[in-house]
C-alpha cells in the first residue's frame, strides 16, 4: 500500500499558507485575491509546463482531462500543467488577450476548466485563437 502523508501534509501546508497569507482559499477568494495569489506563485518562481504546446484537439483535450482531475483548492497546480506565464509567450508573443476563451472586459480566462483571472498580457498553453 502506497501512502498519501506526503501528499497530505504538502496540501495541509499549502492550505495552511494561503488562508494565513491570504485570508481565503482559491475557491473562495475573490477576483482580486486569485490575481494576488497567481502573480505571487509565478513572482517567486514556480515553473509551469509551457511545452509541449497542444497542436492537436487530442493533446489538449489530454491536459484538460488532467485539470479536471484537480480539486477547486489546486491553483499551484493549475497554474503548471497549463503553463501560465506573466507575460506574451513565443515567436508571435501569444498572449490571453487574443485568446478565443479570455473575457476582456471581465479579465478573466473562461474555459471551464482554469475559470481563473488573467491579466490581458499573461499567457497559457491552452491558447487558442
Amino acid at each position: 500500500m502506497v501512502s498519501n502523508s506526503g501528499d497530505e501534509s504538502e496540501r495541509a501546508f499549502e492550505r495552511d499558507t494561503l488562508l494565513m497569507r491570504y485570508g481565503a482559499l482559491p475557491s473562495e477568494a475573490d477576483h482580486d485575491t486569485l490575481l494576488a495569489m497567481i502573480e505571487d506563485y509565478l513572482i517567486e518562481g514556480l515553473v509551469t509546463q509551457v511545452d509541449p504546446f497542444p497542436e492537436t484537439d487530442r493533446e489538449f483535450a489530454g491536459i484538460l482531462d488532467q485539470l479536471r482531475e484537480l480539486d477547486q483548492e489546486s491553483l499551484r497546480e493549475k497554474l503548471v500543467i497549463s503553463g501560465w506565464l506573466l507575460q506574451p509567450y513565443g515567436a508571435d508573443q501569444m498572449r490571453c488577450q487574443e485568446c478565443m476563451y479570455y473575457l476582456v472586459h471581465r479579465r478573466w480566462c473562461d474555459l471551464p476548466e482554469l475559470s481563473l483571472p488573467a491579466e490581458p498580457e499573461w499567457w497559457c498553453r491552452l491558447w487558442r485563437i
